[in-house]
């Protein structure tokens, strides 16, 4: 495996969904802007995983499951995003999990502290 080449891919991704999740909340499409914030922590969390392990990432959307793969240490706020996070990712997309969509200041807040973990990650590679 290019590690190199494997890391700068999951990087990369990340980056894009969050450009991503960017242009849905500004269309008011909040939860499927928030899917993409879960979806860019996923990734760069899987870019520390390939980095720091040298394995391929399991293919899990599970955060905390992640988090520990990669031997990350986060802190309480950012533990707090990711568990937030998880409402947002696929298994949410059920009916029965449905989640409500908060207000578009709050998306906007969530954004935000997505896009500054996503900057932390990147800096700890």
């Amino acid at each position: 495996m290019d590690v190199i080449k494997q890391t700068k891919y999951w990087i990369e991704t990340a980056e894009d969904d969050l450009h991503t999740a960017e242009i849905l909340i500004n269309n008011r499409k909040l939860l499927h802007g928030l899917f993409f914030c879960h979806l860019s922590i996923e990734k760069a969390i899987k870019a520390h995983i390939v980095h720091f392990t040298l394995k391929v990432p399991a293919r899990s959307h599970n955060l905390f499951f992640l988090i520990g793969l990669a031997d990350l240490n986060l802190n309480d706020a950012e533990k707090d995003l990711c568990s937030l996070l998880m409402a947002y990712h696929i298994e949410g997309r059920y009916p029965d999990n449905y989640p409500v969509a908060p207000s578009m200041t709050r998306t906007k807040e969530i954004f935000t502290k997505t896009k500054t973990l996503l900057q932390c990650l990147k800096a700890k590679l």
